[in-house]
């Protein structure tokens, strides 16, 4: 479903359906196409639009960090994985109790998402440019529903991620009048410093000795 939202979101924000399928081709990554989609569709610029992708993206790489030790690929192979490193082939080679079963299922996980992330993006693509102008049909909110989506259950994951939400929207807000286009979501991440923060003063809380 992720896929057909991302196809059908991609023609109204102004992409082709060979732009669409190339950005499902070689970024893998729900989330920062959208973020692409959203900032272009609004009128900012595309390096706007690719930093603020590349951040979203940035915890792939603290995946690729612990999947690094736990799979062990070698060589050129390497490159390969490093492009299967999602959220979900993370969650699924992580629970394995062995590095065979976890190599097993990091790919059993990866290449069939790839391949039905690749099929979905076409056919929601192709879907969105037959049916005419897209915001007829409210296609053009696709983008900011599918991010409310994957904001959704962090938000019930307690007062601090809420309070990290709330902040990071002030400042979208409040930079909205002044900056750019794409630029006032790139300057609310900084909202993710006050979570940094209160579990910082968490881990410390555990450690202080009982009196």
């Amino acid at each position: 479903m992720t896929g057909l939202a991302w196809g059908a979101a991609a023609i109204p924000a102004g992409l082709s359906v060979q732009q669409a399928c190339a950005l499902s081709l070689l970024a893998f990554s729900g989330a920062s196409q959208f973020a692409i989609a959203g900032v272009v569709s609004g009128g900012g610029a595309l390096f706007t639009g690719t930093l603020g992708a590349v951040m979203l993206a940035g915890r792939n790489a603290l995946y690729g960090l612990r999947l690094a030790d736990l799979l062990r690929v070698q060589g050129w192979r390497r490159a390969i994985c490093a492009h299967f490193v999602i959220d979900e082939t993370t969650a699924v080679a992580t629970a394995q109790p062995d590095r065979a079963s976890a190599r097993v299922g990091f790919f059993a996980t990866g290449i069939p998402t790839y391949a039905l992330w690749n099929l979905t993006t076409f056919i929601g693509a192709i879907g969105a440019t037959r049916l005419g102008d897209p915001e007829r049909y409210g296609l053009d909110l696709l983008g900011p529903a599918m991010f409310l989506g994957l904001l959704w259950p962090r938000l019930t994951a307690g007062a601090t991620e809420v309070r990290v939400a709330v902040l990071g929207a002030l400042i979208a807000v409040l930079a909205v009048p002044v900056l750019p286009t794409g630029v006032p979501i790139m300057v609310a991440a900084f909202a993710a410093l006050l979570g940094l923060r209160e579990r910082q003063r968490e881990r410390e809380r555990v450690k202080e000795p009982v009196r």
